[in-house]
């Protein structure tokens, strides 16, 4: 099966590089295919009790520098490859920012790496590739 419209989610992992790794395979084996990469990042939130806790500017602006960063390095590795490719940076929830980006653009499949760099809150709240299995309608391949 071949897939002209390949989205990628990254978010600088190591797994995320093994997937990036296959999404540009698929992408070459499919004449006139597009690669969207997505990289979806929240800004933390501390809850005291039921309160928000407010976080120093400072936080959030180096949550944001990482996620630019981290777009930057898949755009330079993308430029080598030769690929009708796109890379965008957006805020929310990983896997509904990814799950919601593949419906608006009508992807054929979604490649995301199976752990990405979530930690203790991937383990609490469920990972994000299973999310995205779970809840997706086109197909996913996650990659390991």
């Amino acid at each position: 099966m071949l897939f002209s419209k390949i989205l990628l989610a990254y978010d600088g992992s190591k797994a995320a590089n093994k997937a990036l790794d296959r999404a540009v395979e698929l992408a070459k084996v499919t004449p006139g295919s597009s690669l969207h990469v997505v990289h979806a990042f929240e800004f933390p939130r501390f809850f005291i009790g039921e309160a928000l806790a407010p976080l120093p500017a400072s936080v959030n602006k180096d949550y944001y520098d990482l996620a630019v960063q981290t777009t930057e390095e898949v755009k330079k590795r993308l430029e080598t490859e030769g690929l009708n490719a796109k890379v965008e940076l957006l805020q929310g929830s990983p896997a509904e920012t990814i799950l919601k980006y593949a419906k608006d653009n009508v992807a054929d499949i979604i490649v995301i790496g199976s752990r990405g760099l979530g930690g203790i809150r991937e383990f609490v709240l469920g990972s994000v590739s299973h999310n995205v299995v779970q809840s997706a309608k086109i197909p996913v391949l996650v990659v390991k």
